[in-house]
């Protein structure tokens, strides 16, 4: 992992690194201790970065061409908040969600993401709903 020298670059470098569908490359900004905490109610999270690496290429296949768009980035040294947009093919259905993330970031390594995403839009946008 490249040096980024800031918990914002960090954060949008980790984000930017999905485009790229490659779980090595996305856990490499995440910390062993990592805490992926979902808010929203279709989310799931996990502790650890074994766990988070053992569960992303699922994901990626699941969320075909999955990428974030930031909107919005605001830091305050160690804590990042990012507005987002989330795209992807999720059976057949592109996606567009909106969705917030709050980022601890300690020696340019996230140790924690809680991530809120609209699951109503998402349900909508796959004919669920």
């Amino acid at each position: 992992m490249p040096i980024v020298r800031s918990a914002e670059k960090t954060v949008t470098a980790y984000l930017a690194s999905f485009a790229d569908a490659d779980p090595d490359d996305i856990v490499a900004f995440v910390a062993d201790e990592f805490i992926n905490e979902h808010l929203s109610e279709l989310g799931s999270g996990g502790v650890g970065a074994d766990d988070y690496r053992q569960r992303l290429p699922g994901f990626l296949v699941t969320f075909a061409g999955a990428r974030y768009t930031v909107l919005d980035v605001a830091g305050d040294g160690t804590t990042v908040v990012v507005r987002y947009t989330f795209q992807a093919t999720f059976e057949g259905n592109d996606i567009d969600i909106p969705g917030i993330m709050w980022f601890t970031v300690v020696d340019d390594m996230i140790t924690k993401r809680t991530d809120l995403w609209d699951s109503l839009t998402f349900l909508r946008q796959t004919g669920q709903a």
